[in-house]
């Protein structure tokens, strides 16, 4: 069971988003860091860089767990892991920054993001977290030896950070995102006994559950790529440490995978929004170049409209479906159920 200062940790993740984001919204909007949310039929600009508060309040609870390991129970143990991993959080949270701060349409292009978001990999590949056996679908628990640190690693950082950034543009999306894919994470991690995993996705969860009260539909508050790298940053981070590898890929690549290949579709310059009419919103091109688009499509045939609670819904919920199952299959295998079969 968590301990009262593991919970007080988490605790602290989210109270220090909650509190902490209102006079963030209140200064950005000061000083024009803010950004038109083009779904609204006012178009009314909303506070930008929000998942700055949201990440610091993550590690700030990753530290203070940290913190209560030393000095109560005087256990230093896991401590090189974790904080390999806040550094590596931290690094993507710069480059999200720095991303953010150079502007919307003339930030960073798509494979200078690449090529930086693998500085973010380093301080993983540094101490060599986790282990280096991996379960591969049909040839069982297999060991890569040196290459896990030096390639599997950097892949699964740099690829789930960049492709975390691709499915956004709506109210609540990005963080009912991380929110349903980490909490099934820190399930599977919990259970295997990666205490280390579970606080980092316990913070990231509850900081993330504060920052969908604004964020959710009408939104006062954008996260930015500060939010959407760091968080698939860290999805792959609580992936290692947990050694969980196999059951994040079934979760994370069925919609993020099909993103991908939308967006490629689209020479990745083709935007993920919709038109906002008076009938809602309204599909931008005649094809799909995004899972919003999909969505818009759906919601449109099943409902005879598509609204932008609609779309989020639509696409949390499948995610939620997909995360659903891979708990089930884990718990079933890891309690002797059923037997692997993809071993």
């Amino acid at each position: 069971m968590p301990t009262i200062f593991t919970i007080f940790s988490m605790l602290i993740s989210f109270f220090s988003t909650l509190i902490v984001l209102p006079y963030w919204i209140k200064r950005a909007k000061e000083h024009g860091l803010v950004g038109r949310d083009i779904h609204k039929h006012n178009g009314k600009e909303v506070a930008e860089l929000g998942g700055l508060i949201v990440v610091f309040s993550a590690i700030l609870g990753i530290l203070a767990y940290i913190a209560f390991s030393v000095f109560v129970y005087k256990s230093t143990s896991q401590m090189l892991y974790l904080m390999s991993a806040t550094t590596s959080i931290f690094i993507a949270l710069i480059i999200g920054l720095f991303d953010d701060i150079l502007g919307w349409k003339i930030g960073l292009r798509q494979y200078q993001k690449m090529l930086l978001t693998f500085c973010i990999a380093l301080p993983i590949m540094a101490v060599n977290i986790g282990t280096n056996n991996m379960q591969v679908p049909f040839l069982g628990l297999t060991n890569f030896g040196i290459l896990f640190p030096l390639i599997i690693i950097p892949l699964g950082i740099v690829g789930a950070s960049n492709v975390f950034n691709m499915l956004a543009g709506f109210n609540g999306l990005e963080a009912g995102m991380s929110f349903i894919i980490l909490f099934s994470l820190g399930i599977m991690s919990f259970i295997l006994g990666e205490h280390s995993a579970a606080i980092i996705s316990g913070c990231f969860i509850l900081a993330s559950l504060a920052f969908l009260i604004y964020n959710w539909y009408p939104a006062v508050v954008f996260p930015g790529d500060v939010f959407t790298l760091s968080v698939g940053a860290t999805i792959a981070i609580v992936a290692v440490l947990g050694n969980i590898e196999l059951y994040a890929l079934i979760m994370f690549l069925p919609l993020y995978f099909l993103e991908f290949i939308l967006k490629a579709r689209g020479k990745f310059k083709k935007e993920s929004f919709g038109m906002i009419t008076k009938e809602g919103i309204q599909l931008r091109y005649e094809k799909f170049y995004g899972l919003t688009h999909v969505s818009i499509w759906l919601n449109k045939k099943l409902f005879g409209r598509a609204s932008e609670k609609g779309v989020v819904l639509t696409i949390l919920f499948v995610q939620f479906l997909i995360s659903s199952g891979t708990v089930i299959y884990f718990l079933a295998i890891h309690y002797g159920y059923i037997l692997n079969p993809l071993i």
